[in-house]
C-alpha cells in the first residue's frame, strides 16, 4: 500500500524526503506530533550523519510511510495525532521487520508494558540529549544489521543442510552378494544404493588386502604355467 492508496489526506506538518537515498546513509522515519521536537530530532539525526526519510505526527501515517519508504529505523513517539497511538502503530510496523525506537515522555508501567510487547530496539525518555539519540540509533542499526546477517547465514545453512543426503538407520545387506534391500523391496548393488541416498560418487581401485590376494593369484598361475587368459580374480 502506498500513500496514494491509504486514503489519508496529506498533513501540513508532515515532511517526506523525495530525494534519492544517498548510498551508505541510513534512512530514519520520525513519528512525532510536536513540531518543535520533530524538527529538533531531524536536526540531530542529520548532524549525526543520517538521512530523515520523513516526519509525521500521525500514527496511521507512520504505518503508511514505513511501508512505502521502508526506512532503516523509526523513531516513534507514543502520544500521536489521530486515533492510533505510537504503540498501535509500532505493532503494525513490526510486521514490516523495520526496527523501531520509542522517543517518549511516557514512563508509567502500563505504557511501558504495552510498548515492550512490540519488541522495540530501544526506549529514549524525553527530555533527551543528543548522546541519547546517537547511542540508541547506532545500537539499533547495528543490532538490526547483525540480525539480518544471522538470518542470511541461517537461511544459507538450511539450504546447504537440505541439499545434504545422509544414510541412517539399519541397512539390510545380502551376506553373499552384498546388495542392499531398498525401500521398494528391490536389491540394488551397494554403489547404486549409496549414490541414490547420498551425494557420494565412486572411483574404483584395490585395497591393500585385495591387491595382495590378487598378486598371490597371479603368482600362483605363473608358477603353474597356466595358459594366458586363465587368471580368475576374486
Amino acid at each position: 500500500m502506498n500513500e496514494c492508496d491509504s486514503g489519508l489526506p496529506p498533513l501540513e506538518n508532515e515532511l517526506v524526503d523525495s530525494k534519492v537515498r544517498p548510498f551508505g546513509k541510513a534512512q530514519i522515519l520520525i513519528a512525532e506530533d510536536d513540531p518543535i521536537i520533530a524538527q529538533d530530532l531531524k536536526y540531530k539525526i542529520e548532524n549525526l550523519g543520517y538521512e530523515v526519510a520523513g516526519i509525521t505526527p500521525s500514527g496511521e501515517r507512520a504505518v503508511v510511510m514505513a511501508e512505502s519508504l521502508r526506512p532503516d529505523l523509526v523513531l516513534m513517539d507514543i502520544q500521536l495525532a489521530g486515533e492510533m497511538d505510537g504503540i498501535q502503530a509500532a505493532e503494525q510496523i513490526r510486521t514490516l521487520r523495520v526496527p523501531l525506537v520509542y522517543v517518549s515522555g511516557c514512563c508509567d508501567s502500563p505504557t511501558l508494558q504495552r510498548a515492550q510487547l512490540t519488541e522495540p530496539y530501544g526506549y529514549v525518555l524525553k527530555p533527551y540529549r543528543t548522546s541519547d539519540i546517537r547511542i540508541s540509533v547506532e545500537m539499533s542499526l547495528e543490532r538490526h544489521r547483525t540480525e539480518q546477517e544471522r538470518e542470511q547465514l541461517m537461511k544459507r545453512f538450511q539450504e546447504v543442510l537440505a541439499s545434504v543426503k545422509t544414510l541412517t538407520g539399519r541397512l539390510s545387506i545380502c551376506c553373499y552378494c552384498k546388495k542392499i534391500r531398498d525401500e521398494a523391496g528391490d536389491w540394488p548393488d551397494i554403489e547404486t544404493y549409496v549414490m541414490k541416498h547420498s551425494n557420494a560418487s565412486f572411483t574404483h581401485g584395490l585395497c591393500p588386502d585385495c591387491f595382495t590376494r590378487v598378486q598371490k593369484r597371479i603368482e600362483a598361475v605363473e608358477e603353474a604355467d597356466a595358459p594366458s587368459g586363465s587368471v580368475v580374480l576374486g
